[in-house]
C-alpha cells in the first residue's frame, strides 16, 4: 500500500503568500518608536498596580486627547484595572501606566487601589462557616 500524496496549496512556480501583520502589534517587535510617540518622554509615574482600578469621569474624551487616551476613556466607563486595559489596547503594562499618569494629572480618570486586609478574619469564624456548609 502507498501512502496518500499530499496536495500542495499553493501552486510551484511562485511563492506563497505572506500572511498579514496583526493590527495593534505594532511596538512590540518590529517598531519601537510607536511607544515613545504614544507615552512621550520619561518623567513621573503614577504608582499603579496590575489590580488598580481605573474609572473614567466621563467617557467623552477631550479634543486634545490621543486615539490610545480616548480608547482608554471608552474602556473605563466601567472600573476596569491597569492588567485589563494593557490587554484591551495591546500595549505593554509600562505604556499604559504612563498614558494613565497623564489623564489622572489632567482629572481625566481616578484610580482605586487595592483595599489591603491589614488583619486575618478569626479562624472560629471561619471554622463555624466550614462547619455549617458541610451541614448542607
Amino acid at each position: 500500500m502507498t501512502p496518500p500524496q499530499r496536495q500542495r496549496r499553493f501552486p510551484q512556480d511562485g511563492p506563497p503568500p505572506q500572511p498579514a501583520a496583526p493590527a495593534g502589534k505594532e511596538g512590540e517587535g518590529g517598531n519601537p518608536e510607536r511607544l515613545y510617540v504614544v507615552t512621550g518622554p520619561d518623567g513621573e509615574r503614577a504608582d499603579l498596580d496590575l489590580v488598580t482600578l481605573i474609572v473614567a469621569g466621563s467617557p467623552d474624551p477631550p479634543p486634545s486627547a490621543g486615539p490610545e487616551q480616548a480608547a482608554l476613556l471608552r474602556l473605563c466607563a466601567a472600573p476596569l484595572s491597569v492588567a485589563e486595559l494593557s490587554a484591551y489596547l495591546n500595549l505593554p503594562f509600562s505604556a499604559v501606566t504612563a498614558l494613565l499618569t497623564e489623564m489622572l494629572a489632567a482629572e481625566l480618570v481616578q484610580a482605586r487601589f487595592p483595599i489591603v486586609r491589614k488583619a486575618l478574619p478569626d479562624r472560629s469564624l471561619l471554622e463555624a462557616v466550614m462547619h455549617g456548609l458541610q451541614r448542607l
